[in-house]
């Protein structure tokens, strides 16, 4: 599943993670203060007062710069440390997946403060019925400055939406092609069909999907987390605790680590189910598909054994995803209502602008949602748990000796 696809799969990760720890202590070493010398913006754009800087500033176009260059020495060092057919997918490609992860990041961060200022431009408009305290000029142009962001994002979002596609593809394309030189071997178990052409196409799309949204999520704590907690200083205290620094910070964690604490016990049982599944869909799938060919396969009798295994693994799954749909459903349903819980002391003393308000409850559904991962993702990561259960099982043929047995289930 990796090795097909990325050199050296434990080395590539792990030195992954190591450059990024380093990268990281270098930047908050002293890297950081060189924008003012190595940014090619040298100069910021004049910024009316009272009005937040904009997108692009030495500072950010620095960051940018940074990062960058990080990836690109990555991608170079294991140009010549393991350079395998998928090089330029699996490594530059993967580096290309993770910039535009953080550059989206950062035009949410971005987007989150223009909406403080938006509506405290709004609560202002609104404040005095009759009275005009806010201008067509002021009104527009603060609209203008969010398209001139949306409509370059929406670009670079189609673009990457078309190579993410066709990285998802080449990932299965390396799969398709190990597994075909070892077909042999493969194609005694049964099934072995569908793990080629099926399993090998949802083992990429979700392990993209997944990561990508992993390290948004990491990327999004790292980017909101001293947002919320500066914007945390505006709540005056919580409900039933008092005044606490970094309150919604604090709660955002705690919601999260119950929901995913909650969602894995009740959930355990799931993965085992849908591979069970899978096993008795193989066995129906493939009667049916020799009945196609031969007049004896298929039977009634035949069908109506293997189908009624299907049916059995399946009502059994329903019954497993009911009782746990009523646990996931009901964290998330509670969890929207509790930055209004945690904000309602702040908000009745009116020490709160409209403004502050749509920040707050933005930021803290960021940090919330990106604590939230493994709830949000947990129906994808069981279908995953599953597909990657039956591969390992169908790869594990390829070390051994063959039995010489059509009827091997994996």
């Amino acid at each position: 599943m990796f090795q097909s696809f990325f050199p050296r799969p434990k080395l590539f990760f792990l030195s992954a993670l190591a450059w990024f720890l380093v990268s990281l202590g270098i930047w908050y070493g002293f890297a950081d203060d060189l924008a003012a010398s190595l940014s090619f913006m040298r100069e910021a754009l004049p910024v009316a007062e009272g009005e937040r800087p904009p997108f692009f500033t030495p500072e950010k176009i620095w960051v940018y710069q940074y990062i960058t260059l990080v990836a690109i020495v990555f991608c170079v060092a294991w140009f010549f440390i393991d350079r395998n057919k998928w090089y330029g997918w699996a490594v530059c490609g993967t580096a290309l997946i993770l910039l535009v992860t953080y550059f989206q990041v950062q035009v949410s961060v971005w987007i989150n403060d223009w909406y403080g200022d938006f509506y405290n431009l709004i609560q202002l408009a609104l404040s005095e019925k009759g009275t005009s305290n806010v201008s067509s000029e002021e009104y527009y142009g603060k609209l203008l400055t969010l398209v001139y962001i949306l409509i370059p994002n929406i670009i670079i979002l189609v673009t990457f939406s078309f190579f993410t596609s066709h990285y998802v593809f080449r990932w299965r394309t390396a799969m398709n092609d190990y597994y075909m030189e070892h077909w042999d071997k493969l194609r005694l178990v049964e099934g072995a069909s569908q793990r080629v052409q099926e399993d090998t196409r949802r083992f990429a799309g979700i392990m993209e999907s997944l990561g990508s949204a992993f390290v948004s999520s990491v990327m999004t704590l790292i980017a909101f987390l001293p947002l919320l907690w500066n914007l945390s200083k505006e709540v005056t205290e919580l409900p039933l605790i008092g005044p606490i620094e970094g309150s919604l910070v604090f709660l955002a964690l705690i919601s999260a680590a119950f929901g995913t604490v909650l969602l894995a016990a009740v959930g355990y049982r799931l993965p085992g189910l849908e591979f069970n599944n899978q096993k008795v869909e193989a066995a129906y799938r493939k009667e049916l598909v020799y009945g196609e060919d031969y007049e004896e396969r298929a039977a009634p009798p035949t069908v109506k054994e293997l189908f009624a295994g299907v049916r059995f693994n399946n009502f059994r799954l329903y019954f497993n995803y009911l009782y746990f749909n009523v646990f996931r459903y009901a964290y998330l349903q509670g969890a929207t209502f509790i930055p209004l819980i945690a904000l309602g002391p702040s908000m009745v003393a009116g020490v709160l602008t409209f403004g502050v308000y749509q920040q707050i409850s933005n930021a803290f559904n960021r940090v919330e949602n990106s604590f939230q991962f493994l709830v949000n993702s947990w129906t994808t990561i069981i279908d995953l748990l599953s597909i990657h259960k039956r591969l390992i099982a169908f790869e594990s043929i390829i070390h051994t000796e063959p039995k010489g047995t059509a009827g091997e289930t994996v």
